[in-house]
């Protein structure tokens, strides 16, 4: 990326922080834009103190991600230009990763959800990072996370039903690696809310 004397892929972020009061966020403009031009891929986001109306815009973009600016500004109490700035210098920054619809797999034909435990016989890196690449070429698992415990692995399937869920599992059980296999299948879920809680009223107490 070419920039110019002034840096300006970080306009946004320089305008969010005129804005926001550089008294109450705790960073340099040089720091915050840091953040926003190196590729996101790599471990570059800072810990950057966010203020009461930052953390309001993410709660409810969160919660609701189709919301119109204009009502996502009226709710973070100020004018919907600003609010609009704002929301582009948090992407940027990497603190929103994007934007998904929440889609009822049932309805569409996915009528199991199971858990899988699994365990490999090797924990060397590279084994390890071989699994997880098998993972992501499998649709169906839809969350792969490396855990600590008597598991090395803990994902997340969907399956259309019961013979597809043993299909998957012996797919899982045949892996390169993989010497132990525990499935948990989801009878009923009383809550699903993804994200993190957010209370901008603790925006002051930091970190």
């Amino acid at each position: 990326m070419t920039l110019g004397p002034r840096g300006d892929a970080c306009e946004p972020v320089r305008r969010h922080l005129a804005e926001a009061g550089a008294a109450g966020n705790i960073i340099s403009q040089e720091a915050l834009c840091a953040t926003t031009i190196v590729p996101k891929t790599e471990v570059n986001m800072r810990r950057v103190k966010l203020d009461r109306i930052d953390l309001k815009i993410l709660r409810d973009l969160q919660d609701e991600g189709r919301i119109t600016n204009v009502a996502l500004a009226k709710r973070a109490g100020i004018s919907a230009p600003p609010c609009l700035r704002r929301v582009r210098a948090l992407e940027e920054a990497g603190f929103i990763r994007g934007y998904n619809a929440d889609l009822d797999g049932e309805r569409i034909g996915y009528e199991v959800t199971f858990y899988a435990l699994v365990g490999l016989d090797n924990q060397s890196e590279a084994v390890l990072t071989a699994f997880e690449r098998a993972m992501t070429e499998l649709p169906e698992v839809r969350e792969c996370h490396m855990a600590r415990g008597p598991h090395d692995f803990v994902l997340k399937i969907v399956a259309h039903n019961t013979a597809h869920e043993n299909e998957l599992t012996t797919r899982l059980t045949t892996a390169p690696h993989v010497a132990t296999v525990q499935t948990i299948q989801v009878i009923r879920t009383a809550k699903w809310q993804p994200g993190i809680p957010i209370d901008p009223d603790k925006a002051e107490a930091g970190p």
